[in-house]
């Protein structure tokens, strides 16, 4: 099958053959003639699969074939959980109508807005947005949704995760209730169909391959370690290997920033990326990554998400996630375009569970290893550190019972709710 057997236009044909690209990806065969035919779809697909072509060539073939409307409205919106992820949509629209008279804007947070605003003004046809500061300018009168005509939800299951319910429900109120709705989410969860209902009407729903294939071409490896070697065996694979580009996953931004620190301090060209970084710092890590002068980019899975870096050799979880989905996301970054990817991940005795959870998923039993030196502890508690849950640090028990810490119920759930708002505001955008 070729791009012009999906109907296609010859502009949109062209920007295609100038990227290289000769025959559309799965999610790409199924979604563009739905979407081209002004149907509401509701789409199965992970990063890297293609789904950003899915919905971006038939949005912008749609635009194109009606004519202008004067001072250039925005009749396409599509939004996105992370700036990193805006960016790229936004190259791709970019790159897509490099020879369509169709103009595009993007707008996130963690820069001044000044530039952005002046953007809007001139009159744009497809704004890609983060949820933050598409609300903020809505606020201030310098967005109008009210023409809008093509709505994109990008990456739903993530926008779920990050607590942005509640403003994709604001924003919904904000469009005409006439105009074309695509979803796009890496799972079909009960709480992705029911967002699902509220937006999309009489979807066609498609779906790429089942998650595990995309896992199949990668070589994955376990590494059974104690916790407190973790940074010791990093070190040492990516010095032994002389490993020049590795993308290392964290659970949380501290963790990020003192496996950096430590990077650094072992001679590694370092950096990280996560939610207190602002813009400029994510955006300039990303481009050292980029060109070389940054061997490793310790990243949250939130600031990774919608990363796009070509012929990525190495992936390694310093930390296995908690959601096993989150995993396939992860290792995904690299096998891109029929290249070869080695994904390897840090597994300690409390991580055990979390490694069974993975391997169930994929389907398959994952190759473990044991490095001389770094052998997993025999004591270690196998049970998981649970989401909110802080290890007692303090071994007098007299002390830790009499004190206010952390494993109170009352403390805990405080903690709780401070972290999700934490995490909110950090990536609202």
């Amino acid at each position: 099958m070729s791009f012009k057997s999906l109907g296609l236009s010859e502009p949109l044909l062209r920007a295609i053959r100038k990227k290289g690209y000769e025959t559309p990806s799965p999610i790409q065969q199924k979604a563009i003639p739905p979407v081209l035919e002004g149907k509401d779809v509701l789409a199965s697909a992970q990063t890297g699969t293609g789904k950003t072509a899915g919905f971006t060539l038939p949005l912008l073939q749609y635009l194109s074939d009606k004519p202008q409307q004067r001072n250039r409205p925005i009749r396409a919106l599509i939004l996105t959980p992370t700036r990193e992820l805006a960016a790229q949509v936004y190259t791709n629209v970019k790159e897509y109508s490099e020879f369509l008279n169709i103009r595009s804007a993007v707008i996130f947070g963690g820069v001044k807005q000044r530039p952005q605003v002046a953007t809007l003004r001139q009159g744009i046809d497809v704004l890609i947005a983060t949820p933050g500061r598409l609300i903020d300018l809505e606020n201030q009168d310098i967005i109008s949704l009210n023409r809008i005509e093509i709505f994109v939800l990008d990456e739903a299951d993530r926008m779920l995760d990050m607590g942005f319910l509640r403003d994709i429900e604001r924003i919904m109120k904000l469009m005409p209730k006439r105009r074309q709705n695509l979803m796009f989410s890496a799972t079909f969860s009960k709480d992705i169909k029911k967002l699902a209902y509220s937006i999309l009407h009489n979807p066609i729903q498609v779906e790429a391959t089942p998650e595990n294939t995309a896992v199949e071409i990668i070589n994955q490896k376990v590494f059974r370690v104690a916790k407190t070697k973790k940074t010791g065996l990093i070190i040492k694979l990516i010095s032994d290997g002389n490993w020049k580009q590795v993308l290392v996953f964290t659970r949380t931004k501290h963790g990020a920033n003192r496996l950096c620190k430590k990077m650094i301090s072992a001679g590694i060209s370092a950096s990280a990326i996560h939610g207190n970084k602002s813009q400029g710092a994510r955006t300039k890590a990303l481009a050292g990554f980029k060109k070389g002068s940054i061997r490793v980019l310790v990243a949250t899975d939130i600031a990774a998400r919608g990363l796009d870096i070509p012929l990525l050799p190495h992936v390694i979880n310093f930390e296995l996630p908690n959601i096993s989905e989150d995993y396939v996301h992860r290792i995904g970054r690299t096998g891109r375009a029929g290249a070869s990817g080695e994904a390897i991940s840090l597994v300690s005795a409390d991580e055990t569970s979390y490694l069974r959870g993975i391997e169930k998923l994929i389907d398959m039993k994952i190759e473990v290893e044991i490095v001389e030196g770094f052998e997993p502890d025999p004591n270690a508690s196998t049970e998981p550190i649970k989401p909110g849950q802080n290890r007692q640090r303090n071994k007098n028990p007299r002390q830790s019972s009499n004190s206010k810490n952390s494993n109170s119920p009352k403390n805990s759930n405080r903690s709780r709710n401070r972290n999700r708002k934490r995490r909110k505001k950090d990536n609202r955008g």
